[in-house]
């Protein structure tokens, strides 16, 4: 004989007042747990501010050896020498020592040794722009690039960092002086946001949208991605360094070489060597005219537009127009006319544009990129400019649009959207 079945458990049932405040609480519990996980990714020292932004003309890696008849003799003969190399390299005319004196603005000592009547040292010398710019007229140095976002990624163990954590390369280009440089570097330290807008996987996206938003947000016209791949061979070994130099939001290539460090303390000394051979090849591709703006980073921005865009945006425009004015002979044709007196500022038969804010759903950035579209053809849509971005999440746009919320709806669900009504608002989906 089976035994009997138990009676279910009672459910309880909360009234709908404490089931509202319940889901707030939980509501609030997931804002505050989500704000902190926030916090947490931009929390800490983050990255490394750029410490040399001088735009005065450094020449490093000067190396003497000299002699005087006291020490301090000797050291002030050293940076005498150090002055004239200097000066040699930069294809400067021949100048008296005092002229020099006049052009330096501050010595540099990398490395020295000081005896009692010798003097060797590894050193660099720093000359003022303005003084020295009268010698070397400089017509290399007037043409500079446009504003270029620096991304240095850094490969260690199979993992690729950029601000994420402090680390040896970032600090290289922290200490890198762009004055002598064509190049218009745009250096992050890596503080705020900049870790969750500036990655590694930035650097796989294509999408266009997202790049221009990003690049305006830094002032910057392109981007150019400088990453290192570091191996050591042993712990306390050589350090092998492989540096690829590449360029646009499409990630193309322009040059890899390899530097190799005897020793973890040599690393440094590697790196800042790596980043000036960077820095020339980024500048040769500058001469070579592999360096200009993509142009369709510029769409949307202000200046001028590709012609081939312009002349596409111009078709549609066009296509719209007809397809507007087709549909409103065909309902004059199929409505009987009705007399009424035209409303102050508006002409007759004109209808008047009005702003809703349209929330549409952002996965990723191809989602944002397709509904943005989407958005713009949809007919009787005037324009549209985002004025909230959430990859991942729910991204906000002003759509200015000619006729009412309901057909602002009927326009998008016609596109494919699947549209929720709100007070003066939708929420659109695919």
């Amino acid at each position: 004989m089976s035994a009997p079945l138990s009676p279910p458990a009672p459910r309880t049932i909360l009234p709908p007042a404490l089931r509202r405040a319940a889901g707030a609480a939980a509501l609030a519990l997931g804002l505050v747990g989500g704000a902190y996980g926030l916090y947490a990714q931009v929390a800490g020292e983050r990255g490394i501010a750029p410490t040399a932004a001088s735009a005065d003309i450094e020449v490093k890696g000067l190396r003497v050896d000299v002699r005087g008849k006291s020490a301090e003799e000797a050291r002030s003969n050293g940076w005498r020498e150090a002055q004239r190399q200097a000066w040699a390299k930069l294809g400067g005319p021949k100048l008296s020592d005092s002229q020099l004196d006049g052009l330096v603005s501050a010595i540099v000592i990398e490395r020295e040794q000081l005896g009692p009547r010798r003097y060797i040292a590894t050193l660099g010398v720093i000359f003022d722009r303005q003084r020295a710019s009268a010698y070397l007229g400089g017509p290399a140095q007037a043409s500079r690039s446009a504003p270029l976002l620096l991304i240095p990624v850094m490969e260690s163990a199979g993992a690729y960092i950029t601000f994420e954590q402090r680390n040896p390369w970032q600090r290289a280009w922290a200490e890198f002086n762009p004055g002598t440089s064509r190049i218009d570097y745009v250096r992050l330290s890596g503080a705020g946001g900049d870790s969750l807008l500036v990655n590694f996987g930035q650097t796989t996206r294509r999408s266009r949208a997202w790049w221009r938003t990003m690049l305006d947000q830094y002032g910057a016209t392109d981007v150019l991605m400088a990453l290192a791949r570091l191996d050591h061979q042993f712990p306390g070994g050589p350090v092998r360094g492989t540096f690829t130099a590449r360029y646009g939001p499409d990630d193309r290539m322009l040059e890899s070489f390899t530097l190799t460090a005897e020793s973890p303390e040599q690393l440094p000394a590697m790196l800042a060597q790596a980043v000036e051979r960077m820095d020339a090849i980024f500048t040769a591709a500058l001469a070579a005219g592999k360096l200009k703006p993509d142009p369709t980073l510029r769409l949307g921005a202000m200046g001028e537009i590709d012609p081939a865009i312009q002349r596409l945006i111009e078709i549609g425009r066009a296509a719209e127009a007809r397809r507007a004015a087709e549909a409103a002979a065909a309902a004059a044709a199929a409505t009987p006319r009705i007399e009424a007196q035209p409303v102050t500022g508006i002409e007759p038969g004109e209808v008047a544009v009005r702003s809703f804010t349209v929330q549409f759903a952002t996965p990723d950035a191809a989602a944002f990129d397709a509904a943005l579209a989407g958005v713009r053809a949809a007919s009787g849509v005037r324009g549209a400019s985002v004025t909230s971005t959430a990859i991942g999440g729910t991204s906000v746009m002003s759509v200015a649009f000619a006729g009412t919320l309901e057909e602002l709806a009927a326009a998008l669900e016609a596109r494919g959207f699947a549209v929720r009504r709100g007070a003066n608002a939708l929420a659109i989906s695919r």
